[in-house]
């Protein structure tokens, strides 16, 4: 249910308060012996808050030194690149952080200018010193919880490959992180922060400079200067700040930076569909503020914390979905990227929607659908077989013009910046694009929910089989398949999805809460929509 305040700007009840936040990191310590309490390190990493006794110091002493241990094991030698977004925890949790990999002999590459990181900018660094043959193979650390809260925390780890981890590594950390956590930290190496940061090992690095430097080769940055697209970017109060400022001084756009300023608790924040504070640039509640200023731009952006997430405001529709801007973009790379390689697929996540199916079966091009989580996407983004690698949750990336590897990790700024270009190249919004796609494919409605589960509930739905479902028929037409892995990769999909010829389902469990995530789509309108998810839930509770 929607929070009647969802949103309205914050109020000072709503605030965190940073000072007690900070301290609780500090001072509290985690029981390892309380599951909620131990770090569970998954795809984006460990994420909690200190208030409730899931990120604080020893958290992030524990797993920074199972990362350094995880290197040693597997002959990582090269730069660790430590980057942070704008949460009040970022800033102590990368404190902690540098002291461990400091005493663990670690070369370090934090920030030239003391600022803030987006997630890409840290992907993009360390593909660019792993390009060398030969090289000590780099890797890096993003503290963000994302676009969480303001109370919450977030530490992750991108490998050499320069995405997220996969689950042997995730596992392989958070294993020995909570090892460490039960022996009392008895095994950890670490130094005062002065020495750490005054440290041979630690060196400075121009995250920004060299991301903005690079960006003409992946998005067409003349032909939006040339256009007089009037952009407005809002970073949300997050790690993109600062990098919107510098592309529109460095490619002479004619871009305004809103809301600039850097605040720990999010005052300037309205409200998300729950009445918390989320900087989720997809959501309509936390894009408010810009969606109200929509005709003042040609396009609108925001991004969330950690800039991996993207949302497009336009003068003629609003804030588009996910999966709207998703369709669009695809349909404009694949028939303007002449460098890209000709059999290049399409990724897509297994939640995503049909339109993209139906995008991608229009260019004759391959679909690569997978399980959720961008890490599937990696490989091919790496060696150029995915050009383009997209999620339901506003996350994409793409290749660079010529068809090599830009970042393996979501970039949400290039996305904005894509939005723009189409704006420039083919004179239309993206909204516009998207009204000629429902013209050619259909117009779907998609939608997610969640459901009460328990634990049991949700171990039993990931573990399910198609063979378990017994069911012919969804919202009054035959099921095409029913599906507990990708189609892309045969990955598990931890989970269940229903097709029928005009709609589909998809369960999945929560990872952090006490409920199941139902996806579902029609291409026959709300009606049969609500159908497919009324059915959806008979089938899942017969299920479970």
């Amino acid at each position: 249910m929607v929070d009647p305040r969802a949103g309205q700007p914050a109020q000072a009840a709503d605030l965190v308060d940073v000072a007690v936040l900070v301290t609780a990191y500090y001072a509290e310590h985690p029981d390892p012996a309380v599951p909620e309490q131990k770090v569970s390190f998954g795809t984006s990493g460990h994420r909690g808050s200190a208030l409730s006794a899931s990120f604080n110091e020893d958290h992030i002493v524990a797993t920074t030194q199972a990362i350094c241990d995880y290197r040693v094991a597997h002959g990582i030698h090269g730069p660790l690149f430590l980057g942070a977004d704008t949460h009040a925890l970022s800033a102590p949790a990368t404190t902690t952080a540098l002291e461990v990999l400091a005493a663990n002999s670690v070369t370090v590459c934090i920030d030239a200018r003391d600022g803030f990181t987006p997630t890409p900018s840290v992907s993009r660094a360390i593909l660019a010193a792993n390009a060398g043959a030969g090289r000590p193979r780099a890797d890096g650390i993003v503290v963000t919880p994302s676009h969480n809260p303001p109370s919450d925390g977030g530490f992750k780890y991108n490998p050499p490959e320069g995405g997220p981890a996969g689950t042997d590594i995730t596992n392989w950390v958070q294993d020995r992180a909570n090892a460490l956590l039960e022996a009392g930290l008895d095994g950890v190496r670490r130094i005062p922060y002065a020495r750490a940061r005054s440290a041979d090992s630690t060196r400075r690095y121009d995250f920004l400079g060299n991301y903005v430097a690079e960006l003409g080769t992946v998005v067409d940055l003349g032909a939006i200067k040339a256009s007089g697209v009037r952009i407005g970017a809002d970073p949300l109060g997050g790690a993109s700040v600062a990098y919107w400022g510098e592309i529109a001084d460095r490619y002479g756009l004619d871009l305004t930076v809103v809301n600039p300023g850097v605040d720990r608790t999010f005052s300037f924040m309205t409200l998300d569909w729950d009445g918390e504070i989320r900087m989720d640039c997809s959501s309509p509640y936390a894009m408010a503020n810009l969606i109200t200023r929509q005709r003042e731009f040609t396009i609108a952006t925001g991004n969330d914390t950690d800039a991996d997430r993207h949302g497009i405001v336009t003068p003629d529709g609003g804030l588009m979905g996910p999966n709207q801007f998703l369709a669009v973009a695809v349909q404009y790379l694949y028939t303007h990227r002449t460098g890209w390689p000709a059999a290049a697929a399409v990724g897509k996540t297994i939640v995503s929607s049909s339109m993209i199916d139906r995008v991608v079966a229009g260019l004759s091009r391959k679909l690569l659908e997978v399980p959720v989580g961008f890490k599937w996407f990696v490989p091919g983004l790496l060696d150029g077989t995915v050009a383009f690698g997209g999620e339901e949750s506003a996350g994409a990336a793409f290749l660079r013009r010529d068809g090599s590897v830009w970042t393996t990790d979501k970039d949400g700024l290039i996305c904005c910046l894509l939005a723009s270009e189409i704006q420039a190249v083919t004179g239309k919004s993206p909204t516009e694009a998207y009204r000629e796609l429902t013209a050619r494919y259909g117009e779907p409605a998609y939608a997610r929910v969640d459901a009460p589960a328990t634990r049991q509930q949700k171990a039993l739905l990931a573990k399910l089989s198609p063979e378990q479902v017994k069911v012919r028929e969804l919202a009054g037409e035959p099921v095409v398949a029913a599906l507990s892995s990708a189609p892309g990769n045969g990955a598990p999909i931890g989970g269940l999805k229903v097709v029928s010829g005009s709609g589909w389902f998809a369960a999945r469990p929560s990872g952090t809460e006490d409920v199941y995530k139902l996806y579902a789509e029609s291409f026959k309108g709300p009606e049969h929509l609500a159908q497919i998810q009324q059915e959806a839930r008979s089938i899942v509770d017969a299920a479970l």
